[in-house]
């Protein structure tokens, strides 16, 4: 058996607490498990308010808030070179082996990834979302992706659609990206009906507000419910640029019918989903959606947009899937409110047992460890000629102009070099922590590495293949399988 690798991981994004949100969520909590698992993990974000310098947080996770100020929806100014001399001297004091950046948006993920492959380190990418192909936003986006993941050991996405998506608009091959997807901690989304109103039919969203989440869509929809059916309100959890459109039709249909609560820390999010019977999700584009698998396990119907990786993300008997349009939305949650005013709709208990050990995070944890031992395996290259090669093909104007910027950035590191030897202080480790389960699921995944167990299937594949998932099945097969790999079916080899 080969021997466990440890690793020294750098999670790089813009996005990080104190924001609130999904990417933010991904990291914190795939973090912990990685620690869990014996790896030294830190995470590297800009400055917050009232947050700079380093911090440690649970288990010991050390966060870098470097002297960065965002520039625009909470991403840094992309600039390439002027954050190579920090960005260095963290990687180096810290022993890093794996850069792994998330987010698209996110400039410091793919500035720092760039900076790996300079010194000599593997970088890994997690995409978490989806875009499009013909609007100008889009465009740019993705030649800038394509850019950025030209020099990257692995890609990761969260669902099928999303791994389609990267591989068309970045021009990465197929084998190169691997599909692990979010998950959420079931031991603290549980339903308590005793919550909700006997009267009342409560209506939750919980989003960004802001375009591409479809809020633009979500007054019309009020209007619509909260005219036929009195005893419907709503309760709307979130903040953005898109918050004085919703507080347009609150003002019209009433206060008691519809409650803004802004921003909501992520600590709080199961008890605004108790309170709901039904949960709507209306967005245009979603490469996975973590809110509609914490509300089916709080107990709520969802009824969601049939969107991105949305549809395979839960089984049909859990989610009402309509268009990302007023009326098809709309007829999907009179269906749902009719189930609930008709007493048909499933048990809310009912709907935790079916989730519960759906997506785990220490699952997705052994996953990704997974990739980490196979770029570790890779034969480092760091030589200028050939990573020049890679940019050629990204055409003639932007290739040209990234062969530029690493000529120069790695000037930038040789008079870093010069100045900060790479012989410098080691930053302190934080003690270690002892590898023990700390939920049921990872107890089950230690007990599967620990005996060699597999799983049944008609695949007969070995347990790390059945965590990670068959790539080459598609459409319903893979849905079938990727629910299937999760039941407790476990045989020697």
């Amino acid at each position: 058996m080969e021997k466990k690798r440890r690793h020294i991981i750098c999670m790089v994004s813009d996005f990080f607490y104190p924001s609130v949100g999904g990417v933010e969520e991904h990291i914190y909590q795939l973090s912990q498990c990685l620690l869990r698992r014996g790896h030294k993990v830190i995470v590297v974000t800009h400055v917050y308010e009232g947050r700079r310098g380093v911090r440690y947080m649970a288990s010991g996770l050390k966060v870098y808030y470097l002297p960065i100020l965002p520039f625009y929806n909470q991403s840094a100014l992309p600039t390439f070179i002027t954050s190579i001399p920090l960005l260095r001297n963290i990687m180096i004091r810290e022993g890093v082996t794996i850069v792994h950046g998330h987010s698209a948006f996110s400039t410091m993920a793919h500035e720092s990834m760039n900076l790996a492959r300079a010194l000599g380190l593997k970088s890994v990418f997690t995409d978490h979302s989806l875009f499009g192909f013909a609007d100008m936003s889009a465009i740019v986006t993705n030649n800038f992706l394509t850019l950025s993941l030209a020099d990257v050991n692995h890609c990761i996405c969260v669902s099928y659609v999303g791994k389609e998506n990267t591989v068309l608009r970045a021009s990465v091959k197929p084998e190169d990206v691997s599909v692990i997807p979010n998950a959420l901690d079931t031991d603290v989304f549980k339903p308590d009906p005793t919550r909700r109103p006997k009267d009342k039919i409560n209506i939750v969203v919980m989003s960004r507000l802001q375009y591409r989440k479809g809020v633009d869509l979500q007054p019309e929809i009020i209007r619509n419910i909260c005219g036929k059916y009195p005893q419907v309100n709503f309760i709307i959890g979130g903040d953005g640029p898109k918050r004085s459109v919703l507080e347009e039709v609150r003002d019209v249909v009433g206060h008691d019918r519809v409650t803004l609560l802004g921003a909501v820390p992520h600590a709080d999010v199961h008890d605004v989903f108790i309170q709901g019977h039904i949960f709507l999700n209306t967005s245009l584009t979603e490469a996975f959606c973590i809110a509609i698998c914490e509300a089916v396990c709080s107990g709520l119907q969802v009824v969601s947009t049939r969107v991105g990786g949305i549809p395979e993300v839960l089984p049909d008997k859990l989610i009402q899937l309509a268009e990302p349009n007023v009326q098809s939305l709309t007829a999907a949650l009179e269906r749902a409110i009719e189930n609930h005013l008709q007493g048909i709709a499933i048990d809310p208990w009912e709907m935790y047992a079916d989730m519960k050990d759906l997506y785990t995070w220490p699952d997705v944890a052994q996953r990704t460890e997974v990739v980490y031992n196979r770029v570790s395996r890779e034969p480092n290259d760091v030589c200028l000629v050939q990573r020049l090669r890679r940019y050629i093909k990204c055409g003639p104007v932007a290739g040209v102009f990234m062969m530029l910027l690493l000529t120069l950035q790695v000037i930038i590191l040789r008079v870093c070099d010069w100045l900060h030897p790479v012989e410098m202080d080691m930053a302190p480790n934080f003690p270690s922590l002892p590898i023990h389960p700390t939920t049921i699921a990872e107890a089950e995944l230690m007990h599967i590495e620990k005996n060699g167990l597999v799983k049944k299937s008609p695949f007969r594949c070995s347990a790390r293949e059945c965590l990670g998932l068959e790539d080459h099945m598609d459409g319903e097969n893979k849905k079938r399988v990727y629910l299937r790999s999760r039941k407790k079916n476990y045989v020697k080899e």
